[in-house]
């Protein structure tokens, strides 16, 4: 039995290609593990709030010496790392928009990366403290961009691997709906991606 949190960072709602991916990730992980329990989160519905000075502060100040105003502006940053720390599997759907991830994923990882709760500085730097974590990728873009000139431009799967990586969650597999605008790709490529998933 699997605890799975799924996140969205998709704006195509219902014909979101990364949206369908993602579940079907889920469908697959809770057909391997009966049981499993699942919590969704749209990052996009809920607009997070972006960082701010003030939220930032609220993050290097002991939780005993918070007042009420600076209890509340950290709340949501709170929340989502209880999610986040209460999961076994994570399953993030992130379409590429302008080469790069949507900024409702941007703030969610914001918001996760707490000094001394999600990673903290060791002798050697920095140490990871999200660990025992798998993270599975659902990631969509209208061109290709797992090899070929595209590649170069691919900041979503790189990035996730390497900042998820750095909070300590380094099992980490994408699976890609790619070339979805691309004539002669497109009307094979969301099957390609299904038939692609493996799940450990």
């Amino acid at each position: 039995m699997k605890r799975i949190l799924h996140l969205i960072s998709s704006l195509q709602g219902k014909e979101s290609y990364s949206i369908k991916l993602g579940q079907t990730i889920v469908e697959k992980i809770q057909k391997k593990y009966p049981g499993s329990t699942l919590e969704e989160v749209n990052l996009v519905d809920i607009e997070i709030p972006h960082l701010n000075p003030a939220v930032l502060r609220t993050f290097f100040i002991p939780e005993d010496q918070l007042t009420a105003e600076e209890k509340e502006s950290i709340r949501f940053s709170d929340k989502v790392v209880k999610q986040l720390l209460a999961a076994d599997t994570i399953v993030i759907g992130a379409p590429l928009y302008n080469f790069t991830i949507h900024t409702a994923l941007k703030a969610w990882i914001d918001h996760i990366t707490r000094a001394g709760i999600t990673f903290g500085y060791g002798e050697n730097g920095p140490v990871g403290m999200v660990t025992g974590k798998k993270v599975y990728v659902a990631m969509s873009s209208g061109g290709v961009y797992s090899e070929g000139p595209g590649k170069v431009n691919d900041f979503v799967a790189p990035y996730l691997k390497a900042f998820l990586g750095f909070l300590g969650m380094t099992d980490l597999t994408v699976f890609r709906a790619e070339g979805l605008k691309v004539p002669g790709v497109k009307e094979h490529a969301m099957q390609k991606a299904v038939d692609s998933i493996k799940i450990d």
